[in-house]
């Protein structure tokens, strides 16, 4: 697997994969019409945008890394609950 592929597929860099299979399925389910797929797209763009004002201000904070792992990320999940997008 090519190294953009890896990055794309581990846990601790991309904390949106769940969100990505759904919507990947979904328009395979579906024949690749995007319009039955809307709300799938949609949550995986609220996991992006959601994620990334994380990853801005663990930055401002000097936090490293910038991008919490997966197990920081799904504590975090835990005490909000379920997922805030």
């Amino acid at each position: 697997m090519a190294t953009n592929a890896r990055k794309v597929r581990d846990r601790d860099s991309n904390p949106c994969i769940e969100e990505s299979d759904a919507s990947q399925k979904c328009l395979d389910v579906y024949n690749y019409e995007k319009s039955m797929c809307t709300a799938y797209f949609q949550r995986y763009k609220n996991c992006r945008k959601y994620w990334h004002t994380v990853m801005l201000q663990r930055r401002r904070d000097g936090v490293n890394p910038d991008m919490p792992t997966a197990a920081q990320r799904q504590d975090m999940i835990n005490s909000m609950g379920g997922k805030p997008y």
